[in-house]
């Protein structure tokens, strides 16, 4: 036993090893060389790989440098567009117009084309005139604009409006939301003196620095060598341009032209002539035209470009004679196989929720259990129908005792079925839930009546009240959120039936598949966004390596769009007259209505309250619907958002509409119109966020009582209905005060809608005990999808 635990220690081997025991872990010189030169071999070969592998990154940068340079400033590149933007009204912008082209064409006189081709600066370029006060056509301008010129004036005395007016700030604003191009600044009417001169314009570049990118150079404009230096730095610039802008190809239409179409009456074929932009257009994919709508192609038509760069000596007058006419070079017809059709609503099958007939077995069973549940006896609910008593599930002898005990419940409380959806006599009562806290009249009006009235049937001392009706609901909506009286002549459990209480609005679930409207039978969804978005990607490069079916960027066409309304066609030649015209492709799934996300908010400009629900212009890049927005909070840790009644100056929201399908990133400009629908505002700015139908945005009310009797935890409560049946009605529902007491209602008190409440704490006299009731909302579907399509 003892000789087990004696200690035995390691022997000390340095003393008495051999020379060869203490060097046996060590490895040959021999050895050791032959097995470190295969490690030197890999080091060599793995420093080798990389080295190769950064020239081929350094190639490839380069090539997509030298392919980005002759794509925008080549010979066969596109002509460069630049908008001349005043910055304030009294700037002239016609003199600068035609100083430009006289420098750019070759004969110094102007051009027939719009398009200019400068052999001397080696460049082609459209000269485009913003007409100050439009925002609309400054907007659709500055969509497709390679440089924005802002041309100010040195020459102002105003010291307010120096250097630039409210418009030309309100559109700069707009121009940052869609995303600058390339900017530049030309200053006019500097002194003579040279001294002066370098003065005025260090003042203005001064005072405007803060307005533009910090790449933004300030050029003088009064001479002819000021602009000729302009225009050699501005061939020599490189472009850049929005992120969204290059991910679909556009055409701004230099000529508009319309062909009828005898097989379908009311239509006609529209032609766009233009310069194909950013990417290949194929003939297969539907094409977008701004205010317009959705359309397919018939054909595309390859055309020589009217405005070469290399003009070949003694064939201007000919070419200029023949400009009218233009030579077809090549023309694409889309294949029925592969043409993308121009689905938009999808078509609700009306059998889909039917069952099939029963069989006999089945329909005896029902009838044997029919019979047993009429013999067998149930204690219901004062006051409770047979249709919700078909409801009532009673599984054991406890359930029964506690129906017995709360004989009052009628409310469905948090994770139960929204029984009064189901109520078939109640429909006389589903009224527009957004009247709901303005005034007990609004309770009679449809949901049409949720914007203000057709103007055309009402005088003008009712247009002013209905503003000043709407102006204090939002006021009323800001200092008093959610609160809404309960009516007194309709009873609240049926005024308020589509609303249920919740628990925890954060952790209490909601189906997001119940109870949905007959909209949603006609919309689309996707099983994985994120995914559908990488494969249209992928598809829309592919597409473009076919040649077959594709028109390269930088080509002069002519598009033959299908199936045009006569009247549309019609308003497009008198916009073109003012505005661009403007044309994009879509990418697949783009023409499908879904429900579409937007974090928004409101413009600075903008001082008129926006309703939910009411009409808007939203301007969604290149494309343009109208809609009818519901907004909503943003909360980042819960499934459910918070519908806003308005939306509300100084902070994003989420507006959620029914619209076409588009992939962001995309810049939003929304737009109403004004009382006499001849002009519109921008209301609000934002950017696409997500397109997902689930999203459940819940509408809040707050029903308010006052404490009449005060006891300990327990008080009397009155004014928050009006009958006892209501308060047997809403018992399971929690309340809550101000102060931030929490309890339940007990039971009614009266006959005037009193009811006795248990709480968590003494509740003080001037307190105010509330009632929290969600419902879900939706957005609402517009009357039109586009504005110049008829309703």
């Amino acid at each position: 036993m003892g000789g087990s635990r004696n200690q035995v220690n390691k022997a000390h081997k340095t003393r008495f090893a051999s020379k060869s025991s203490r060097n046996v872990h060590k490895i040959s010189s021999k050895d050791k060389s032959r097995i470190a030169k295969p490690d030197r071999n890999l080091t060599k070969g793995a420093r080798a790989a990389r080295l190769q592998r950064n020239k081929m990154m350094r190639e490839q940068k380069r090539a997509e440098l030298l392919k980005e340079k002759r794509a925008t400033s080549g010979t066969n590149s596109p002509p460069r567009i630049i908008v001349l933007f005043g910055l304030s009204g009294s700037v002239g912008l016609s003199a600068l117009e035609q100083d430009l082209l006289k420098l750019l064409s070759a004969d110094g006189t102007g051009v027939v084309f719009p398009a200019v081709a400068s052999s001397e600066y080696k460049l082609r370029a459209t000269v485009l005139k913003a007409p100050h006060g439009d925002i609309l056509a400054c907007m659709e301008m500055a969509k497709v604009a390679d440089l924005i010129a802002f041309v100010t004036s040195a020459s102002s005395t105003n010291e307010e409006d120096c250097y630039i007016d409210a418009f030309g700030s309100h559109c700069l604003s707009v121009f940052r939301a869609l995303g600058l191009p390339s900017t530049a600044v030309l200053i006019r009417d500097l002194p003579g003196d040279l001294k002066k001169k370098n003065d005025s314009k260090k003042a203005c570049a001064s005072s405007l620095a803060s307005e533009f990118p910090e790449d933004c150079k300030f050029y003088p404009a009064d001479t002819k060598d000021e602009l000729h230096k302009f225009l050699w730095l501005f061939k020599e610039q490189r472009l850049s341009v929005p992120h969204w802008r290059n991910q679909r190809p556009y055409l701004m239409a230099q000529k508009v032209d319309m062909v009828a179409d005898n097989r379908i009456s009311g239509k006609c074929t529209l032609l766009l002539s233009g310069y194909i932009r950013a990417r290949s257009l194929s003939v297969n994919q539907l094409v977008h035209i701004t205010g317009a709508g959705d359309f397919q192609l018939s054909k595309i038509e390859l055309l020589k470009d009217p405005c070469p760069l290399n003009v070949r000596k003694g064939g201007d007058l000919m070419e200029s004679d023949e400009m009218n006419e233009a030579q077809v070079i090549s023309c694409l017809t889309p294949d029925p196989m592969k043409q993308e059709p121009l689905l938009v609503e999808n078509v609700p099958d009306p059998l889909a929720g039917e069952q099939t007939w029963p069989t006999e077995a089945e329909m005896a069973e029902a009838e044997r259990n029919n019979e047993e549940r009429k013999l067998k006896r149930k204690t219901l609910p004062k006051g409770t129908s047979e249709y919700q008593a078909a409801w009532i599930v009673e599984d054991s002898d406890a359930d029964v005792s506690e129906s017995e005990n709360e004989e009052d419940d009628g409310m469905v409380l948090d994770e139960g079925e929204n029984a009064f959806n189901s109520q078939g006599r109640m429909d006389e009562f589903e009224l527009d839930d957004d009247q709901a806290s303005l005034s007990l009249e609004s309770d009679e009006e449809t949901e049409t009546h949720s914007m203000m009235m057709d103007p055309e049937n009402l005088t003008k001392e009712q247009i002013e009240d209905e503003i000043r009706k709407i102006k204090e609901a939002h006021a009323e909506d800001e200092e008093f959120p959610d609160e809404v009286d309960t009516p007194l002549d309709v009873p609240a459990r049926k005024r308020f039936a589509k609303y249920r209480g919740l628990k925890s609005f954060r952790t209490s679930s909601w189906d997001p598949k119940e109870s949905l409207p007959q909209e949603y039978a006609r919309i689309f969804a996707f099983d994985n966004f994120t995914r559908t978005q990488k494969h249209v990607l992928s598809r829309a490069r592919e597409m473009e390596q076919k040649d077959d079916e594709c028109i390269p960027a930088g080509s002069y066409a002519r598009l033959h769009i299908r199936e045009v309304p006569i009247g549309v066609a019609n308003k497009l030649n008198l916009v073109t007259k003012t505005m661009s015209v403007t044309l994009c492709g879509l990418m697949q799934h783009e023409s499908k209505i879904s429900v579409l996300h937007f974090s928004i908010k409101k413009h600075d400009s903008y001082t008129a309250p926006i309703k939910a629900k009411e009409e808007m212009i939203f301007n969604l890049g290149f494309r343009q619907f109208v809609a009818r927005p519901v907004f909503s909070s943003d909360s980042f840790n819960a499934d459910k958002q918070k519908m806003e009644r308005f939306l509300h100056p100084g902070r994003f929201s989420v507006a959620s509409i029914y619209a076409p399908i588009s992939f962001p990133p995309l810049p939003l400009i929304a737009l109403k119109i004004k009382d006499d629908t001849t002009s519109a505002t921008v209301a609000a700015i934002g950017s696409l966020r997500s397109i997902d139908p689930d999203r459940i945005i819940l509408k809040k009310i707050i029903l308010t009582g006052y404490p009449q009797r005060v006891s300990k935890l327990k008080a009397t409560v009155r004014y928050m209905f009006h009958n006892p049946e209501d308060v047997r009605w809403f018992k399971p529902v929690e309340v809550w005060s101000k102060c931030g007491r929490r309890g339940r209602i007990k039971e009614p008190v009266g006959t005037h809608g009193a009811m006795k409440c248990i709480l968590n704490g003494v509740l003080q006299q001037h307190d105010t005990v509330c009632m929290s009731l969600f419902k879900r909302t939706y957005p609402k579907w517009p009357e039109k999808w586009f504005p110049m399509t008829d309703a």
